[in-house]
């Protein structure tokens, strides 16, 4: 990014001083609308409209925008806009190194999976109480039907137990892989709530909890994780 702007008049300045290849301009911005800017700006640039509202699409093409982004954006509809100012860059007659390379950058950027927010906490059901369940206070997870069975233990060291909607598989996802480790298809475990691991044969084990007598199998696709015993 060369600059980012509070308002159009800004936006107009900061193009007229730097002039950047690419800008995107949101359509309503303070002062000076992004519509407004862009006729100033004119096509000494490639244009990028950005707004919540649709029916400034004619303004925009008309003002010679390139594309038109409705927020809020997606990334797949961001990645789109990029691959089409890559064209436009490769076809201008004498193309901006730096933007070519900021653009093949964003691009790449843009291909990666966006990974899921941690999980710090986790809603459950009990009973008529609403429970906020801090996800360091959890012994483990089990897949539990169409359901996931969520085991915990409290301030005060109580147990607890409740079923939530949310599949296993999206609460692993959201979960810190240095705490939390699937053992099972069916079983996520709080790695610092394990007592002790039992080997068993046919490349099992068993996991032992602290302070609970429930135990957690492990199948043979996630025996690696306690190859040191």
């Amino acid at each position: 990014m060369v600059a980012q702007a509070r308002n159009g008049r800004e936006a107009v300045e900061q193009f007229n001083a730097l002039q950047p290849d690419i800008c995107f301009l949101d359509v309503h911005m303070p002062g000076l609308s992004g519509v407004e800017a862009a006729m100033q700006i004119g096509r000494r640039a490639h244009l990028v409209f950005v707004t919540a509202y649709t029916e400034y699409a004619i303004q925009a093409f008309e003002r010679g925008a390139l594309d038109y982004l409705v927020k809020p954006v997606e990334a797949v509809r961001l990645a789109e806009t990029v691959a089409r100012l890559q064209q436009r860059v490769r076809a201008d007659a004498q193309p901006a190194p730096d933007m070519a390379l900021l653009l093949a950058q964003l691009s790449a950027q843009l291909a990666k999976p966006e990974a899921p927010p941690q999980l710090r906490w986790i809603r459950a059901q009990v009973g008529q109480a609403l429970c906020m369940i801090s996800v360091d206070e959890i012994d483990f997870l089990r897949a539990d039907e169409k359901y996931t069975l969520v085991a915990w233990r409290g301030d005060h060291g109580q147990a607890g137990e409740a079923l939530i909607r949310t599949p296993l598989k999206e609460l692993l996802a959201q979960l810190d892989a240095q705490h939390f480790a699937q053992v099972h298809r069916s079983a996520v475990v709080r790695l610092g709530a394990i007592s002790h691991v039992i080997r068993g044969d046919n490349e099992t084990a068993q996991i032992h909890l602290k302070h609970r007598q429930d135990v957690l199998q492990v199948s043979r696709s996630y025996l690696h994780l306690f190859r040191q015993m």
